[in-house]
């Protein structure tokens, strides 16, 4: 690929894409968009990607981008990439402007493969089949990600076209899939059968591969590997001992149950503080889990509440003093949600108790006390007495750890957008001001 044999853009080319510019983007104006079309240049496949821009009513087209399927480096014109906002680009030459951007120089300068190529939609896709090493590469069921990268793994990795008609081109790309495919028939025939299961793309590769070696559901091996992953924290420590040499058994149960790793551990700290016998099927499995949770959960809570008063009250006086030492973490400003936080051990049972989850129960009192995490409440404006949503919020990671309404449910779009979008981030600035 040579930047002196880059030609104009060919008026049928043109043609496509302001037409299919006209069809993504009815209303034009201020909206960045970018095209590619294929071609060759110097005997090489190479991809042009085409800036498009709406000025008064004009629709005007330029090149920036030109990479090619076996070149190292890139050729760039016009444009910058800013980690904020994208990629730019400038249209001084076409009379848009009033002055040159400081990035516009008017040539064709060079960069590496990997870089200036924003995602595009290529107008001429079934220009790949011109060239013969690439006619039966199954490009055109290629949906996912650059169509170059995907001919160089092709060549690489010819088995690549049979999981990509496979519907599988998320996993594609993958060169543990491709190199297991390559030697091994009967995982060929694995992934043909299971590609209805395997279409989630958040299936991990080790997963996958795991899957197939044991004859498990995907899903089911991921979601084990999660659970092993999970309880490595020092939180699950009685549940690493309890468990040494049966962790197979213990997920086995955990899935049968529909119950998380931690909804577990809690029943199990319940169940060592209450001096259960957990050597006991009936109490290390029990037929019912969330019923015995509960009632192992509650009988907790009741022994809790037995200590020492004189502790009870000294403990009582340190989280207040905490909740005052962070209570700038509050947000009450215009809009649907207000942010409190909890003011005592008896404000987080009667969330628990309210939306029968087990913040008031199973130590959050005391991570709150000792400054590791923090709880606050998430009240509807319009109701600030009633629960609603509990977050927990790590003072350690300085991010939210929890965040649940009734019965352990997850809160709607609007909830964790405010959540995530708008206290978090007005939490993490006032943290620094503590600290």
């Amino acid at each position: 690929m040579k930047y002196e044999k880059i030609k104009p853009i060919p008026k049928y080319i043109e043609r496509l894409i302001k037409q299919r510019d006209s069809m993504d983007f009815p209303v034009q104006d201020g909206v960045r968009r970018f095209y590619a079309y294929l071609t060759k240049n110097d005997g090489e496949l190479t991809k042009v990607t085409v800036a498009v821009k709406t000025f008064k009513g004009k629709q005007y087209c330029k090149q920036v981008a030109v990479h090619g399927v076996h070149s190292e480096r890139c050729y760039v014109k016009d444009m910058i990439r800013c980690y904020i906002g994208g990629f730019h680009v400038g249209w001084y030459d076409e009379g848009i402007q009033s002055r040159r951007r400081w990035y516009e120089y008017g040539e064709w300068g060079w960069a590496y493969d990997n870089n200036f190529d924003p995602p595009a939609f290529i107008v001429n896709m079934d220009y790949v089949g011109k060239f013969p090493e690439y006619k039966y590469s199954g490009y055109q069921s290629f949906t996912r990600g650059d169509v170059l990268q995907y001919l160089r793994v092709y060549e690489q990795f010819p088995q690549t076209e049979y999981i990509v008609k496979l519907g599988l081109c998320h996993l594609a790309m993958r060169k543990q899939i491709l190199r297991k495919a390559e030697k091994n028939k009967p995982f060929r025939k694995w992934l043909s059968v299971h590609r209805e299961e395997l279409q989630n793309p958040h299936f991990y590769v080790s997963s996958i591969l795991t899957a197939y070696k044991t004859g498990k559901p995907v899903a089911e091996v991921q979601a084990r590997a999660a659970a092993q992953k999970s309880i490595m924290g020092s939180d699950y420590q009685e549940l690493r001992r309890t468990f040494s040499r049966d962790f197979d058994k213990l997920f086995t149960y955990i899935g049968e149950q529909h119950i998380g790793v931690s909804d577990y551990n809690d029943y199990l700290k319940a169940c060592v503080f209450l001096h259960l016998d957990m050597s006991l099927p009936k109490n290390r499995y029990p037929h019912d889990f969330r019923r015995w949770h509960n009632i192992r959960i509650d009988e907790y809570a009741s022994a809790m509440d037995e200590r020492d008063e004189q502790t009870h009250q000294e403990f009582y006086a340190k989280f207040a003093l905490v909740a005052e030492k962070y209570q700038t973490l509050q947000y009450d400003r215009s809009g649907s949600y207000v942010c409190i936080i909890a003011r005592s051990p008896k404000e987080l049972k009667r969330e628990g108790r309210a939306l029968q989850h087990c913040v008031g129960r199973m130590g959050y009192d005391q991570k709150f006390v000792r400054e590791e995490s923090l709880i606050f409440f998430i009240r509807k404006r319009s109701e600030p007495q009633t629960p609603f949503v509990t977050v927990e919020y790590s003072l350690i990671t300085r991010k939210v750890l929890q965040c649940y309404g009734y019965k352990d449910s997850r809160p709607d779009e609007t909830v964790l957008d405010y959540v995530n979008g708008v206290w978090q981030p007005y939490a993490n600035r006032k943290i620094k001001k503590i600290a």
